[in-house]
């Protein structure tokens, strides 16, 4: 089995480890006072594991403790991934950036964006251009999601069953026509906004490769890069490492079991956006393909230049995301000195950021709590697992990038 381990005292690649003991009693605390099941936290500097600790339960009930070979939900986490393997799809020639979403997915050929009103009564007006897998990649498509409640666009996806985003018994084919016969909120490539567009991607990939979803990443990403864990579903031999599904109370006095992303059994809905499991070994691998910018081991999956575009702010005006206001979508408040590349925020302003960031520093979250990102210019890479479902915005990931941050010596 593969399994994460520490590789290389602290000092020896300059981290402080009394400082990085520090991120341990944090979290340690969150799990004591009841916020926290358990978690697993990984620093890594030059590839080599410098600090991982896994401490409390993966199973309150069973009282199964959380270890170096547990499995998570990742859920948004999913989307880099869905990223890469369009992006292995560009550069053999297959898909372009620039081509328009509805050649490869016809339902899209007459997007209509909204003007006004709401329900029955909205107006729309014919798409001014075409959406572009570019948009489908930095969220700039004018695609939403229904449990936003912040747009009229949003309350028709609750009403096309869109809720979750995808209807009842609806495999990916099917609930990506049912996006592409809403309006969008704007035209596509000049806002930004968190949508289910990493799932049109994912079907785009699947209409490309020829393919379904599952198959493709495992035979294109997760076997070349050895991830043995990471997949659409867990298999007999894994289901005893899933760690439970967590949610805040509603009264706010701790954390209760809730259903979680169905893993056992392949899903009818192939989830691009966030519908992966994984275990911190296999994240560390793919953390490590971008670090290294595209290899890994002897195996490429991409080259430099497409790494490096990847990791670059690609929002229009090169503005941050703090440019189209608040966001309920974005895991942590304040989007000030944080730009979007290709399935990755990217740090563009660490002087404006809310928690300590190297320039370039990208990576993305999950909304179980989990995060992982690559700081290119300090040479570190850092995820943070556990399983709890937030009822509202929390600092957890603000604080750990401010106690990573002081545990690098030549920051």
């Amino acid at each position: 089995m593969a399994l994460l381990r520490q590789e290389v005292d602290p000092h020896d690649v300059g981290l402080d480890g009394k400082a990085l003991e520090r991120i341990d009693q944090h979290f340690a605390h969150h799990v004591d006072e009841g916020r926290l099941p358990g978690y697993l936290v990984c620093v890594a500097r030059g590839g080599r594991v410098a600090h991982l600790t896994a401490h409390g339960h993966r199973d309150i009930a069973a009282q199964l403790p959380v270890e170096p070979d547990t499995l998570w939900r990742i859920y948004s986490m999913t989307k880099p991934f869905t990223a890469v393997a369009a992006l292995m799809l560009v550069e053999e020639g297959r898909l372009s950036l620039d081509d328009p979403v509805a050649r490869h997915l016809p339902a899209f050929a007459e997007a209509r964006v909204y003007e006004s009103g709401s329900g029955a009564d909205t107006r729309t007006r014919p798409a001014a251009g075409p959406m572009l897998i570019r948009h489908l990649m930095t969220h700039t498509s004018g695609l939403t999601f229904g449990f936003y409640h912040t747009h009229p666009v949003d309350a028709l996806y609750r009403e096309a069953g869109l809720e979750s985003s995808v209807p009842p018994g609806a495999d990916l084919a099917e609930t990506i026509d049912v996006y592409a016969g809403l309006p969008l909120q704007f035209e596509p490539g000049t806002q930004w906004n968190y949508s289910v567009a990493s799932n049109v991607l994912g079907r785009v990939i699947e209409v490309v490769s020829g393919q379904p979803l599952d198959v493709h990443l495992a035979e294109r990403i997760f076997a070349p890069l050895g991830m043995p864990d990471a997949g659409f579903e867990v298999g007999a031999g894994q289901e005893a490492r899933l760690a439970e599904m967590y949610g805040e109370k509603a009264d706010g006095t701790g954390i209760e079991p809730i259903p979680g992303l169905p893993l056992h059994g392949r899903p009818r809905f192939l989830s691009g956006s966030g519908g992966m499991v994984a275990g911190a070994y296999d994240m560390h691998r793919f953390m490590e393909l971008l670090r290294r910018r595209g290899e890994l081991d002897g195996v490429r999956l991409l080259t430099p230049r497409t790494v490096e575009m990847m990791t670059t702010n690609q929002l229009p005006g090169g503005a941050d995301l703090r440019a189209f206001g608040s966001h309920p979508a974005h895991d942590e408040p304040g989007n000030d000195g944080v730009g979007f590349g290709l399935g990755v925020s990217v740090v563009i302003d660490p002087d404006r950021t809310l928690a300590p960031a190297g320039l370039g520093t990208f990576g993305w979250t999950g909304v179980a709590t989990t995060t992982f990102w690559v700081d290119p210019g300090r040479d570190v890479t850092v995820q943070f697992m556990t399983q709890v479902r937030p009822r509202t915005s929390h600092t957890m990931f603000r604080d750990l990038k401010r106690l990573v941050h002081e545990a690098i010596k030549d920051a």
